[in-house]
């Protein structure tokens, strides 16, 4: 059985979402990434969502541009928890799924990342799934020592050498 379930309306929402995939194999935490579209294939989101505990998944992601109601949909159906990943469309910019994502009723929560935010989505996930894994925990502990570092080592250089410098280096 796989951890997370990452879902998306379109094939066009891949280059967005692959970052959540991406992170999840960063931290070796399995994952099924499939196209289902809330408007288009309604049962295939019902299948999807409501069966998606029985099938093992600790939580889902969902991206959507748009009108952007898979995320809430998929939250409607599940005792999951949902993360959606507004996608960045081209009339609104994305602010039109980031409101639909984000404005859910009471008693449907769907915690909701930034705009184009998949690279979050899939570590909030990581996080999710960890409370059952330590090795997860000892893996995201890591990934922020990491980043810590990284940006005291650029704070460092940049003390050291300047902004002109700096720059001229990057």
């Amino acid at each position: 059985m796989k951890d997370v379930l990452i879902i998306m309306g379109s094939d066009s929402d891949l280059p967005v979402m692959k970052e959540a995939a991406e992170i999840l194999d960063q931290f070796k935490i399995t994952y099924d990434l499939t196209i289902v579209s809330a408007h288009r294939t309604p049962n295939r989101l019902f299948e999807s969502a409501s069966n998606a505990k029985a099938n093992g998944y600790s939580c889902i992601i969902a991206g959507a541009g748009g009108a952007a109601h898979l995320p809430g949909m998929a939250a409607s159906m599940t005792e999951l928890p949902v993360i959606g990943v507004p996608i960045k469309s081209s009339n609104l910019s994305g602010v039109d799924s980031l409101y639909s994502i984000v404005q859910m009723p009471p008693g449907i929560p769907v915690g909701t990342m930034a705009i184009n935010g998949a690279k979050n989505a899939g570590l909030y996930a990581a996080k999710i799934v960890a409370v059952g894994k330590p090795e997860v925990w000892a893996s995201i502990s890591n990934f922020m020592k990491n980043q810590e570092h990284e940006v005291l080592n650029k704070a460092t250089a940049l003390e050291d050498k300047g902004f002109k410098n700096y720059l001229e280096q990057k």
